[in-house]
């Protein structure tokens, strides 16, 4: 789950990750113009971003309480030994509908751990506990070897085979980081305390990246230099909002069911 910052003594919104990648996908169907080109692999790689976060759908379900907030563990306060098991299940959700949107996935459940491939400096395995570190390296470890399988795959059918060089899939790699991180910038936080940022190593062609610079620019509204999307886009969040619970031994899911679903939204502009 993402658990977005809110004013203080005001309810949170939390959002699915399976509702975060919903956004995400609204990113990547957008993607694409006559300054960013656009992959003859867009279905499946709008595919891939709109299910990267699958894997989390059963995480999510038997999300428990987070004692240090009063609210359900955030993304990345999520108990490790509950993350292991979205590292295989959203490749192996991905692999069942292709098997080149299962590699990507399988290369973003490695990147989440080792930096992104180098694109972010938060290097996530050197800060798992030393009893669940084996856990982890094992299921990179099968990672490796789904990727390894998946690439021979696509290499010995003649229509996919020019689809898995190294700068091919790194290309696909790093527009779904971009539209995942994308999506997260107005998830994570909200809104009126969102402040500009940059995304760095976003592709223009397949050997070229450009740094896009995102800021607010009016209510609900961000505006991104250069602007990477074929028009704009009204990216849509799904969540409900929900209040600290000060007693840890409240029904917090009972309550969090019984209230509404409710969207944000927030607009993307040339700018």
């Amino acid at each position: 789950m993402i658990v977005q910052t809110a004013p203080e003594g005001m309810p949170h919104f939390i959002i699915m990750q399976t509702d975060h990648t919903v956004a995400s996908g609204q990113f990547a169907e957008a993607f694409g113009n006559e300054y960013f080109e656009t992959s003859p692999l867009h279905p499946l790689l709008c595919y891939i971003t709109a299910h990267h976060d699958a894997g989390w759908q059963m995480v999510d379900a038997a999300q428990t309480l987070d004692p240090r907030t009063g609210l359900p563990y955030h993304l990345t306060q999520t108990p490790t030994a509950q993350l292991i098991a979205t590292g295989s299940a959203s490749p192996d959700f991905n692999e069942a509908h292709h098997p080149f949107c299962g590699l990507i996935s399988s290369m973003h459940t490695y990147g989440l751990y080792h930096g992104r491939y180098g694109l972010s400096d938060k290097i996530y395995i050197d800060t798992i506990a030393p009893d669940l570190r084996q856990q982890v390296d094992d299921m990179l470890a099968q990672e490796l070897k789904r990727q390894a399988r998946l690439k021979a795959q696509l290499q010995d059918d003649p229509e996919t085979a020019a689809w898995v060089t190294e700068e091919g899939l790194f290309y696909h790699y790093k527009l779904l980081q971009f539209f995942d991180t994308l999506a997260l910038y107005i998830q994570m936080t909200h809104f009126d305390a969102l402040v500009p940022t940059t995304f760095a190593h976003v592709p223009r062609t397949p050997t070229e990246d450009v740094t896009i610079a995102a800021r607010p620019v009016a209510p609900n509204t961000v505006a991104l230099d250069p602007f990477p999307f074929a028009h704009e886009v009204l990216a849509h969040t799904d969540g409900r909002y929900l209040q600290r619970f000060t007693d840890a031994s409240a029904d917090w899911r009972a309550v969090y069911n019984n209230q509404p679903h409710e969207r944000q939204t927030v607009r993307f502009v040339a700018g």
